[in-house]
């Protein structure tokens, strides 16, 4: 018998990553689709940058920290870079999320850019971390962002429940239902009001928003512990949380939740906590708007870990809890500023394919053979918009805006409006003429509509409930 052939080697793929096969493959394109078509509807545009970055452009959003999950790249033709990197850091990085290149993108071209600017992108980002299951080292990612435009609270609170309501249409498409996965949405600054009056020390932010962050991962105990020897009543903050959420479903007046428990903080805290409830009742009247409220719950416990959020933010878990999240995001204000941009609001959110592949899979809800083929073969998001939707100005018919948009989205259509206060039709016409869309709906009433033909220019009234027939492609 011949010796074994010690040139011939096994391989395997790196642990962390996946190889596809065409079986495997289809799904993921099925997601990819599911991730694009949703974008484009809702009028964002889709964008691309490196794989990988210099190094310090993670540190910037993320600090030092960033360095441990990051996957070190040189160049193989410059042997004084792997010197130099020795006692330091490699030049660049393969990207572990996409947010730092969009904010250098958008930085760059900030003045050119519209007001505001929609983008999504979808590829792969890399971590080196420990696998486990909904965490890989290699992943998809779809990330949806909403930047700059008008900085009043209105504004902002509209930005962020069209940025949640793309993510719930994102959920609907897959065939996940209410009470299934569940939109878990909070602010910031009101969790450190919440958070910093029940610390005994004066708490830095930064470190009440990472020992939250840390607690569902840690044990009770463990966790009661760490917080008590930082300084952090977690009595005093979980009685905190629960008036919060009674005050928040109504059940009590500012007067009532003044809290009791080692101080009495008197009328005047009182009267701020009602301050900074303002935002986040701002975004729940916002999400109302945008039909999408029955997949929200408010939840105290969400926090992001992450130090660049400002404000809002959310997350997007399965109802039983058993898995990762399936998508987080919020608003982050200060990083385009970071980048060296203008000041510039912002709200976004990032999903990985991983945990929403374990998810459909569990649940059946993962398209196999035919069915996935014929799903992959219907035609794609509109890039060109279907309707570009305008209000004549009326009270009403600014009421009938946002619910005719979501209707139209949600029937597959690739639905617009103006984000410009001008109220001139003729102006707004052109707005949608300039983004080529095929139809403009004026709103004239809260039932009906003169929609117009923008190729053609001919019109005619229809109810709004008919405008998603007439404006579909042939």
């Amino acid at each position: 018998m011949p010796p074994p052939d010690q040139s011939k080697r096994s391989f395997q793929a790196p642990k962390g990553t996946r190889d596809f096969y065409p079986p495997e493959l289809l799904r993921r394109r099925y997601i990819e689709k599911a991730w694009r078509d949703t974008a484009i509807r809702h009028g964002f545009e889709e964008i691309d940058g490196p794989t990988f970055e210099h190094t310090e452009l993670y540190t910037v959003k993320s600090g030092e920290a960033i360095l441990g999950e990051v996957f070190n790249v040189f160049s193989g033709k410059d042997q004084e870079q792997v010197k130099e990197a020795a006692g330091g850091r490699a030049p660049y990085a393969l990207r572990p999320e996409f947010t730092p290149t969009l904010a250098r993108m958008y930085a760059a071209q900030a003045g050119s850019l519209p007001k505001p600017t929609k983008w999504f992108w979808q590829q792969n980002c890399f971590r080196a971390e420990r696998p486990q299951r909904g965490r890989l080292r290699e992943f998809g990612q779809w990330n949806v962002d909403f930047l700059g435009g008008d900085e009043s609270a209105e504004s902002r609170a509209a930005a962020d429940s069209e940025v949640i309501a793309t993510c719930a249409a994102l959920l609907r498409t897959t065939g996940l239902k209410v009470g299934e996965v569940i939109i878990k949405v909070c602010d910031r600054r009101l969790i450190a009001s919440l958070g910093l009056i029940a610390s005994r020390i004066g708490m830095a932010e930064a470190t009440l928003f990472d020992l939250l962050d840390r607690r569902s991962k840690m044990e009770p105990n463990k966790f009661a512990d760490l917080a008590s020897s930082a300084g952090l009543d977690i009595d005093a903050l979980d009685h905190n949380a629960v008036l919060a959420s009674k005050y928040t479903r109504g059940e009590l007046t500012v007067s009532d939740f003044r809290p009791k428990f080692h101080s009495d903080y008197g009328d005047e805290y009182c009267r701020n906590w009602e301050l900074d409830f303002a935002p986040l009742f701002a975004v729940e009247q916002a999400i109302a708007r945008s039909e999408v409220g029955e997949w929200c719950q408010l939840d105290f416990s969400v926090v992001r870990g992450l130090a660049y959020y400002t404000g809002m933010v959310f997350e997007v878990h399965e109802a039983s809890g058993a898995e990762r999240a399936i998508a987080g995001g919020g608003r982050y204000d200060n990083l385009i500023e970071l980048f060296g941009g203008p000041p510039t609001p912002a709200v976004g959110f990032g999903m990985g394919d991983v945990v929403l592949s374990n998810i459909l899979q569990d649940k059946g809800l993962m398209p196999e053979g035919r069915a996935l083929l014929d799903r992959l073969s219907e035609p794609g998001a509109s890039l060109r918009p279907d309707v570009f939707v305008i209000s004549n100005g009326q009270p009403e018919s600014d009421a009938a805006l946002r619910p005719l948009v979501a209707d139209l989205r949600r029937k597959n259509l690739h639905a617009r409006h103006t984000y410009k206060t001008t109220k001139n039709i003729g102006k707004l016409l052109k707005e949608a003429s300039d983004a080529h869309a095929r139809f403009g709906a004026i709103i004239e009433s809260a039932a009906e509509a003169t929609l117009k033909d923008l190729e053609t220019g001919t019109q005619e009234k229809v109810p709004l409930a008919a405008i998603a027939d007439r404006a579909k492609r042939p």
